[in-house]
């Protein structure tokens, strides 16, 4: 099994701790507070579970996770992600992160700003799409006739084949937005964001098939020229 490290331990990072050790990997968790505020999370999950600072996570895992706001991704210890394959959960919230001009005219994108502040790591845009209410209830085993896709960018083949795999794990199939510089196709306010997996707030979701997540990335528009 794999050993999943988490940058951030909210609402996704906690979920998808919660979906690993259920398929039985490793996650070590870590968030900006310290490791003593996760115990209450590390005792739910049981002995797949321990606490780390955030660099301990990333030297730990085989896979990150870093599902931090936005306007803290410089934050993110660079050394011990070197060679990492990193998902990258970010979404841009101008009121919440302040204003990135770049962001705003289309000149790059949020995995691309990741990616330049790792440059030895394999960043993988991922689980950004979904709200995570849907991300826990929407999982379904291999084969499942109402299994949900969840969309992917990055520019490193391998990397995207290691993210596909964990997602099987987790329980969802993945269809591939292309490179990083797509991986506006599955911002906010694109069709694929948040409503194939139903309206927010409301569960269970509904699932949402490779085949809709893809024409949903397909119907996106930038809102830049």
């Amino acid at each position: 099994m794999t050993t999943i490290g988490l940058i951030g331990s909210g609402n996704i990072g906690s979920t998808v701790a919660r979906l690993a050790v259920a398929a039985g990997h490793d996650v070590v968790l870590s968030n900006s507070r310290g490791p003593q505020t996760l115990q209450n999370l590390v005792s739910e999950l049981g002995p797949k579970a321990r606490a780390a600072t955030p660099a301990e996570a990333a030297a730990a895992g085989d896979i990150v996770v870093v599902t931090v706001p936005l306007r803290a991704y410089r934050d993110v210890p660079a050394q011990p992600l070197a060679g990492k394959v990193v998902i990258d959960t970010n979404n841009y919230y101008p009121e919440r992160d302040g204003v990135f001009d770049a962001l705003e005219d289309g000149s790059t994108t949020t995995g691309e700003l990741l990616q330049k502040h790792l440059p030895a790591a394999r960043v993988v845009k991922g689980f950004n799409n979904i709200w995570f209410e849907h991300l826990r209830s929407l999982a379904r085993p291999a084969g499942s006739a109402d299994r949900s896709a969840l969309p992917i960018a990055g520019d490193d083949a391998a990397a995207k084949q290691a993210v596909t795999d964990l997602f099987d794990s987790l329980g969802f199939d993945t269809v591939d937005a292309g490179p990083l510089a797509e991986n506006w196709r599955t911002q906010r306010d694109t069709p694929v964001y948040v409503t194939p997996y139903g309206e927010f707030g409301v569960l269970p979701g509904t699932p949402a098939s490779a085949q809709v997540v893809r024409a949903a990335l397909v119907a996106a528009k930038p809102t830049v020229a």
